[in-house]
């Protein structure tokens, strides 16, 4: 018969809090991650202390659309975060006139926004073409509340590497817990 062999009770205390930080990492990594909404850049939809949920896995399966929420690192400081809204893929033309918001020629039908302002997008530092074309592996993303948002029209294109991966949960505050809109 064989014998069985306890651990003290102190390696098996350390041991478990050991593997749970290592899948804690490894999940926070790859996996899922939540954030902090600091500012009111994407207000209505997101509100300031807003906290949500981030699919970092996304990416692997499926690119970036039009109209998602998505965190990534701020192009003009890599080592801070931002949220915004995916406006212009690889390969649109974009053009904003007056606030309103045109890709491919088409104006883009945007409810989310309810804090338009006057922008028109012209030629600067930052873009040498209006409208411009937003490069391969580069995105065009906008804050929901335009008025109050540092984005895309003020520091141009947010690198395909940059994305950390789109925003799907908000769970806190507990009275607005639920999915986040498209």
């Amino acid at each position: 018969m064989a014998e069985v062999v306890t651990k003290p009770w102190w390696r098996e205390a350390i041991e478990t809090i050991l593997w749970a930080l290592v899948l804690a990492l490894i999940l926070r990594t790859f996996v899922i991650q939540a954030f902090w909404i600091p500012s009111g850049s994407m207000i209505p939809t997101l509100q300031i202390d807003d906290r949500v949920l981030v699919a970092k896995f996304w990416n692997w399966f499926q690119e970036p659309s039009r109209g998602s929420i998505y965190v990534f690192k701020y192009p003009v400081e890599p080592d801070r975060d931002f949220i915004k809204r995916i406006i212009g893929l690889p390969g649109d033309i974009v053009d904003i006139q007056s606030g309103v918001v045109y890709v491919n020629g088409s104006k883009l039908d945007e409810p989310y926004v309810q804090n338009m302002d006057n922008f028109t997008l012209r030629r600067n530092d930052i873009f040498n073409t209006v409208p411009i074309k937003v490069p391969e592996d580069m995105y065009l993303a906008l804050g929901d509340n335009r008025r109050n948002s540092q984005d895309s029209r003020y520091w141009g294109f947010v690198p395909k590497d940059y994305l950390k991966g789109p925003a799907f949960l908000r769970y806190w505050p507990l009275n607005r817990i639920g999915l986040i809109d498209r």
